[in-house]
């Protein structure tokens, strides 16, 4: 899937504005995606309304530091896994006092992929921490470049139908 600059920047408008109209917060903890997250949702003017917090957490150390993800969990599964990616959304909503946070953790390749975890394989998850929180794993194709954008293009939509999901609820 070729995932465009319109692709992005439509997903990031759709999520600003039920933000928006919602007064609802996000912060993004990004591992492989280096921020690209935030940089579209503020694409938009008037976007400081709704996100408060980018981080860019791309070592283990600052994923620790930042976020509060614990050594054991990176030990234990590893930096791309489920477990890190709820721990860093946790941390992420905790650190920047949101409503809702995303975190994406993955192999964009060209290397660093293994047999577990080959390029393409990028963790997501979004919510308000704790039991809220949702995850999903995907294998992209493509190059970096590609992947990065099809892993930004899948947490916007997914945190957009996380919203819309829960705001109905509440």
């Amino acid at each position: 899937m070729s995932v465009t600059d319109h692709d992005l920047e439509h997903a990031g408008l759709r999520l600003g504005k039920l933000l928006d109209s919602q007064r609802r917060t996000i912060a993004t903890a990004e591992s492989c995606t280096g921020g690209w997250v935030a940089k579209v949702l503020t694409d938009r003017p008037g976007s400081s309304a709704y996100v408060m917090a980018g981080l860019v957490t791309y070592s283990n150390g600052a994923k620790q530091a930042l976020l509060g993800v614990k050594e054991e969990t990176l030990d234990a599964h590893g930096a791309v896994s489920e477990p890190v990616v709820r721990e860093m959304v946790s941390g992420a909503v905790r650190a920047a006092g949101v409503d809702v946070a995303v975190a994406i953790s993955g192999v964009a390749g060209p290397g660093g992929g293994s047999e577990g975890k080959p390029v393409g394989t990028v963790w997501f998850a979004w919510g308000a921490g704790g039991a809220s929180t949702e995850a999903a794993v995907r294998h992209f194709q493509g190059d970096r470049d590609q992947v990065r954008r099809q892993s930004v293009l899948f947490v916007l939509e997914a945190v957009t139908e996380y919203i819309e999901r829960t705001s109905s609820v509440s």
